[in-house]
């Protein structure tokens, strides 16, 4: 299975497609866990499929386990934006938003986030411009460094796909912020209902 927008394009693998039945993923590990149903729904909304089953051939008794699409491909382009706190200073970050968009548009909501990461760094220069390790330090003192999606030399960006109050993650982002020698976080929160485009600045 192909996904592709513009000039980007993933090629997916997917084990068993039955007609009328959906998306078989077939597994040989010591237990079925929660990504394993994720991967299986990102299968089925990039297919437009309602169900699949995930199939366990390790234990002594096969497992297996039904999964369900929650929301159709329509559903899925349906959503509220909240960007009241969104600042852009450049025009690398306008494209940013803009490719964000286009993709949503174009593919929907609830898929993996590393898709659309994969996607957004391509849109950005690719991985050997826009993927870079970038020093940690405290009161000068090297910590270590941590990979960073850039959008500019002062700019990264961070995609996640919350559930839950997401205050506590923003401190984590500022935090890693103050450390880094960046100057802004473009984060983007792809929740179920609300997607968040929030600004974190020094």
């Amino acid at each position: 299975m192909r996904v592709s927008y513009r000039d980007f394009s993933k090629t997916y693998l997917l084990d068993l497609v039955v007609a009328h039945a959906g998306i078989y993923e077939l597994k040989v590990t010591r237990g079925l866990v929660g990504a394993h149903e994720a991967q299986l729904l990102h299968y089925l909304f990039l297919c437009g499929a309602h169900h699949g089953k995930l199939i366990n051939f390790r234990p002594v008794q096969v497992e297996s386990r039904f999964v369900n699409a929650p929301s159709t491909q329509s559903e899925r382009r349906q959503f509220a934006v909240e960007m009241g706190s969104w600042h852009e200073r450049d025009l690398a970050e306008r494209v940013f938003r803009e490719c964000l968009f286009g993709l949503l548009n174009d593919w929907g909501g609830w898929l993996d986030v590393e898709l659309y990461t994969e996607a957004l760094v391509h849109f950005s220069g690719g991985e050997g411009r826009g993927v870079q390790r970038l020093p940690l330090t405290r009161d000068g003192t090297r910590l270590g460094t941590q990979s960073f999606h850039l959008l500019n030399p002062e700019t990264a960006f961070r995609i996640t796909a919350l559930t839950e109050p997401t205050v506590h993650y923003q401190h984590q982002l500022y935090s890693l912020l103050h450390l880094s020698p960046l100057r802004t976080i473009q984060w983007v929160n792809l929740g179920r209902q609300k997607i968040q485009l929030v600004s974190l600045t020094r």
